[in-house]
């Protein structure tokens, strides 16, 4: 029974570190997105607000990907290995 809430923690940990995986891929988006709107504002600055504005607004929704992924690591951490313990030790005491 150690050995299987030992494999439950664990598993639980590991998705954890694999769900911020997901974290790498809005900070690459938004640096590529703030770069190309510094090119964009260069070349016209008069058009600063517009691209400014689309450039906050894209990053917005590109965050709510590493939210998410935070939000799921967060739950593997602190839920999900009571609820699933929980499970294992109601079974375990229905098959005595």
């Amino acid at each position: 029974m150690e050995l299987a809430i030992g494999i439950i923690l664990g598993c639980c940990a590991l998705g954890a570190g694999l769900a911020m995986i997901a974290g790498i891929g809005p900070g690459i988006g938004e640096g590529n997105a703030v770069a190309k709107a510094c090119e964009a504002i260069g070349r016209q600055p008069e058009s600063k607000g517009s691209v400014t504005s689309t450039m906050l607004m894209g990053c917005a929704i590109a965050e709510t990907t590493g939210l998410y992924a935070l939000v799921i690591a967060i739950l593997l951490i602190f839920v999900a290995p009571g609820l699933l313990v929980d499970i294992l030790v109601n079974t375990m005491n229905g098959l005595k």
